[in-house]
């Protein structure tokens, strides 16, 4: 566990983007058989998107933070109120659950997201935030790692969203993906109607990297077209 974590940390701390900071804890899931992880940094002003770094499925994430998620979801209300860490998922938990938090918790399950553990995170600073590792069912190697590890994994979290907050860019966050000054540039220029031909004469371009630029931004946002994208950008800008 001290090589994972040295590796982590060093990785983490050379990161200049949030991309190579999902890959750090990528790797400390992968060498501890955690499936995927999620973090989840709730926003400072009501209203606000939420961030994310997350493995889990794309089309997962881009789903619950269209919909604004973050307000039901009892993992999340439960990660506001206690600084310890626990278990959740479908047959965890209060028998007696809202017709909305079990309904997400269904749909989580579809894809993949069956069953998790959670660290609250809570910094001298009033944020407040939740590392998650989810499984698609109960593991036997899942919760004996957790176990094993609940400590390190403790400090890992913390550690994480130390670094993590340096990314957040609030004018380039978009359903709580980060997306690049490029990448936010050429989308603002679409939502106006501009074609990746004219993108490219209006900054200096050439078409083929307006349109690169254009299909990493909608990859990232985890949806299929780029009027969806559009879509998510104009929803943000209101909760902005």
């Amino acid at each position: 566990m001290d090589r994972v974590f040295q590796k982590f940390a060093e990785r983490l701390t050379e990161s200049s983007h949030p991309n190579e900071a999902q890959q750090s804890m990528a790797d400390v899931t992968a060498a501890l058989r955690l499936s995927c992880f999620a973090y989840l940094a709730l926003p400072r002003r009501p209203g606000g998107p939420p961030n994310l770094i997350s493995t889990y499925p794309s089309s997962w994430t881009a789903l619950y933070l269209q919909r604004g998620y973050e307000s039901i979801d009892p993992v999340v209300r439960r990660a506001m109120r206690e600084p310890k860490p626990f278990r959740w998922g479908l047959g965890i938990g209060p028998r007696s659950r809202s017709d909305s938090e079990r309904t997400l918790f269904e749909e989580a399950a579809k894809f993949g997201i069956r069953c998790g553990f959670t660290f609250p995170i809570h910094d001298d600073h009033g944020a407040i935030a939740a590392l998650s590792f989810a499984t698609d069912e109960h593991r036997t190697s899942f919760e004996r790692s957790l176990f094993e590890h609940a400590q390190s994994l403790r400090l890992i979290a913390s550690f994480f969203h130390a670094h993590a907050k340096r990314f957040w860019t609030i004018d380039r966050m978009v359903a709580g993906v980060l997306l690049s000054p490029r990448e936010h540039e050429c989308l603002e220029w679409s939502a106006r109607g501009k074609s990746a031909g004219e993108i490219g004469i209006i900054l200096g371009i050439a078409e083929r990297t307006a349109g690169f630029h254009l299909d990493n931004a909608r990859a990232k946002l985890g949806v299929s077209s780029l009027r969806q994208a559009i879509v998510l950008l104009t929803e943000s800008k209101s909760r902005k």
